[in-house]
């Protein structure tokens, strides 16, 4: 998991790892589902923001960890409304995410990981080496 400081990134973390953490600090069983609304339904930047805990717990919580999620840094579109996003990584590599409309269904293709061995067309993930996996966040 991507650090900061002496800070842990909780973005990514899945519910059971949310519970591990909760129990550690000592929180109530009920704050790692409270939490893991927040970060995946409520799509809060920061702990603070997690208004139905309390305060010390949301220091907590602060004391240790904090949320980042990795922005696009560019977006593509064509004329049938597919739109390609290019993300970079830790290790300055870039990773693309595609979202493809269709009448009845839309299709979003994910990496994760750097590099592919699919080698799609329209790619430029597949292009690439496989390099890696992504983590979660």
């Amino acid at each position: 998991m991507y650090q900061m400081e002496n800070k842990r990134n909780i973005f990514g973390c899945n519910l059971e790892e949310v519970k591990e953490i909760t129990a550690e600090l000592g929180l109530p069983a009920f704050t790692a589902l409270q939490i893991t609304d927040w970060l995946y339904k409520k799509d809060v930047r920061s702990i603070n923001e997690m208004t139905n805990l309390s305060k010390k717990n949301r220091e907590k919580l602060d004391s240790l960890f904090f949320i980042q999620r990795t922005p696009h840094s560019n977006v593509q579109e064509s004329v049938d409304g597919t739109k390609k996003y290019l993300f970079p990584t830790q290790s300055n590599k870039f990773i693309e995410a595609a979202y493809i409309p269709e009448k009845e269904r839309a299709t979003l293709c994910v990496s994760t990981q750097i590099g592919c061995k699919m080698v799609c067309l329209f790619c430029m993930t597949g292009k690439q080496v496989f390099q890696g996996n992504l983590s979660s966040w």
